[in-house]
């Protein structure tokens, strides 16, 4: 059985006094990534819903490009499998290059932005789809209201899917916020809904590259966060038409890129 939250003893400590206490954490532990028998990656994750986290870390890093490509995911403890057709080709020597420099910030700056256009990251259509501004103030305390791991650890980050009127669609959580976003696209992309592109996603942290690049991938067109952009995630935003918003919490945000999606 899959366990998000570790109950641990704890003291807690209230001024002078001192008193045992029960708390609750959220689970982090390994998973490792593989393509078939060849292992790529391994992230620290709060486990469940490890499907979806390979298919979408796979899909955002431009390796797969949609569900018929896959044979099938074998998940067992802290491994998952991702095995594809046979007909799909894929080019170890390059992933192997690829997963070396992005680990080890071997590529960086107007490089990555660069290279995200090398990887074939759809530049987004312009003007659409158009939200309400009401819609993205709404959009944190919904994300709240389901955030049921973070209410009992207070540890996760979070993403959230939501279409152009404001309607909740789906949320994970992870200890990793990169975590997080690769569950939500790798689910829509297993059941065979993306490009998403009349979607916007919602980040619980700050906006990174890393971010910005899974949203772009998968066709976002909006990507709002309740903490801070990189320059970096607003320069690529700019660079491919990603709307980005900023310190959306308490009735306000900032807009990166990408104003006229937002009236």
């Amino acid at each position: 059985m899959t366990r998000s939250i570790l109950t641990v003893p704890v003291q807690k400590i209230d001024g002078q006094s001192s008193t045992p206490f029960q708390d609750l954490l959220a689970v982090e532990e390994p998973l490792e990534i593989r393509l078939g028998d060849k292992s790529v990656s391994i992230t620290m994750r709060t486990p469940g819903h490890d499907t979806e986290l390979a298919a979408g870390f796979f899909f955002t890093e431009g390796i797969l490009h949609g569900a018929q490509e896959l044979e099938g995911i074998d998940a067992a403890k802290n491994s998952v499998a991702v095995k594809l057709k046979p007909e799909v080709e894929i080019d170890l020597d390059r992933l192997e290059r690829h997963f070396y420099t992005t680990s080890s910030c071997g590529v960086c700056g107007k490089a990555s932005i660069e290279a995200l256009r090398v990887q074939g990251c759809p530049v987004i259509a312009a003007n659409w789809p158009v939200v309400n501004s009401s819609v993205i103030h709404d959009l944190p305390e919904i994300l709240r209201r389901d955030q049921s791991i973070f209410d009992r650890t207070g540890g996760l980050h979070a993403a959230a899917l939501f279409d152009g009127a404001g309607n909740l669609l789906m949320v994970r959580e992870d200890v990793g916020r990169h975590n997080a976003v690769d569950k939500v696209i790798g689910a829509q992309m297993l059941a065979g809904r993306t490009p998403l592109h009349d979607k916007l996603l919602l980040v619980s942290g700050r906006a990174s590259f890393e971010l910005v690049q899974k949203a772009l991938m998968a066709g976002l067109p909006i990507l709002a966060a309740v903490g801070a952009p990189s320059s970096l995630a607003a320069e690529t935003a700019h660079r491919f038409n990603l709307t980005l918003l900023g310190f959306v919490r308490d009735g306000r945000f900032n807009i990166y890129s990408g104003a006229s999606r937002i009236r």
